[in-house]
């Protein structure tokens, strides 16, 4: 008799072997797991959407960056040179010194600008003497200008009028000397023949002595006549002499305002010459400046060239100051990087020598590719043309605040990425 197997499954003949996997494999589920076939299919399906999910936003973040690894760090660098040529006493700093805006950095021997600026001080008081004595001159010159021309003025007329006056004493001399040679005729004329009478014993001696008298006393007043009317007419060629001599000296007065005209030139020469000392001595004082050389800006100090005891010339680089702040990356991206680039797009920096990143923006875009700023740039003349990939330098500048010790350098190479929109 064969026993009888407890809680045997219905349908199944008695004494067969029961199989636990079979058993599992026909309800669907799984002895290594305990899931069904339709919670694995939901899994998967699961996982490859979240795979997927994963993979779109990776895609959506870096499809939306640009980079280049053709970029580096610069700066507007400030090399320093002399404005005069000079002996340098003193170097007073050294390559890789930080130092501040205002710090002096080289010393020039100031004995020969200090002696120029003396020469100037005093070329200066010589100057401004000579022109205030011009200018003392200018009024006396106008007074005595206008006396003199009013002086000249009253001779002439005073001249003109003894002339008018001679003239008349001269035509009344002339008249009385006619009136005199008439009576002196007639006095004559009764001499001759009062002579005649008195031989025939017609008149008396006496009447004949008083006919000769009178005779004699009209000759007389004719002479004197004669000689008052010759003296008027010497008078007349005196005041005309006179005359010449006021209008000469009138002429002369006349010519004072060119004069006049003259001294307001000298003074105004004068006062050019007062302007042309103050700027040689403005220029002593520059040059003397010019001896102590400053830095522009805070930076640090790099390719230093001179030293100490050396004769430099003016526009010859001494050393050059390198800015530790206001610092820029210029990066040449592939022109078709740039469709959808913009100026403020926000940019990552990574920085090779430290292994970093930095935050940044696009300050620019440049409106030339870079070989155009090349020294000679290419031509394609000839027609044979192939196309390259031009490259257009973006100007990327750093947030504030990320390099408080000054570690960035200029010409370190870096990667930046710029997030276009």
């Amino acid at each position: 008799m064969t026993p009888k197997v407890a809680n045997e499954p219905k349908g199944t003949a008695p004494g067969k072997a029961i199989n636990p996997a079979a058993s599992a494999n026909d309800s669907g589920t799984s002895p290594a797991h305990g899931l069904s076939k339709a919670k694995r299919k939901r899994l998967l399906i699961a996982a490859i959407a979240l795979v997927g999910v994963a993979a779109l936003l990776l895609w959506r973040h870096y499809a939306g960056w640009v980079s280049t690894d053709d970029a580096q760090i610069e700066a507007h660098l400030y090399p320093l040179s002399s404005r005069i040529p000079g002996h340098v006493l003193q170097v007073l700093v050294d390559n890789t010194q930080p130092v501040q805006a205002g710090q002096v950095l080289v010393q020039l021997d100031p004995t020969d600008y200090r002696a120029a600026e003396a020469q100037a001080e005093g070329e200066l008081a010589d100057a401004r003497a000579a022109a205030a004595a011009a200018a003392v001159g200018v009024p006396i010159a106008s007074i005595q200008t206008a006396s003199q021309l009013n002086a000249a003025q009253a001779q002439v007329a005073s001249a003109q009028a003894g002339i008018a006056a001679a003239q008349r004493q001269f035509e009344a001399a002339a008249a009385r000397l006619r009136e005199a040679e008439a009576n002196n005729t007639q006095a004559q004329a009764d001499r001759h023949r009062y002579a005649a009478l008195v031989a025939k014993h017609e008149v008396s001696v006496q009447q004949y002595d008083h006919a000769v008298a009178a005779a004699q006393a009209s000759a007389a007043r004719v002479a004197a006549l004669e000689a008052l009317a010759d003296a008027a007419h010497r008078q007349i060629k005196q005041t005309e002499s006179q005359l010449a001599q006021s209008q000469a000296a009138l002429y002369r007065a006349s010519t004072r305002p060119q004069q006049l005209q003259s001294s307001h030139a000298r003074a105004a020469a004068a006062a050019a010459a007062v302007q042309t000392a103050q700027a040689r001595l403005q220029q002593a004082e520059l040059n003397l400046q010019y001896c102590t050389i400053v830095a522009p800006v805070s930076g640090i100090v790099g390719n230093r060239k001179v030293v100490a005891g050396e004769n430099i010339a003016p526009g010859q680089t001494l050393l050059t100051i390198v800015p530790a702040e206001n610092l820029w990356v210029t990066a040449n991206f592939k022109e078709t990087d740039l469709q959808h680039m913009r100026a403020g797009d926000p940019a990552m920096i990574h920085v090779d020598a430290y292994g970093r990143n930095y935050r940044g923006h696009v300050f620019g875009i440049s409106q030339a590719t870079g070989v155009q700023y090349s020294l000679l740039p290419p031509e394609n003349a000839t027609g044979n043309y192939v196309k390259v990939v031009q490259r257009v330098p973006v100007k990327i500048v750093f947030d504030p605040g990320q390099d408080p010790q000054h570690r960035l350098r200029v010409g370190l190479s870096v990667e930046p990425r710029v997030r276009v929109r």
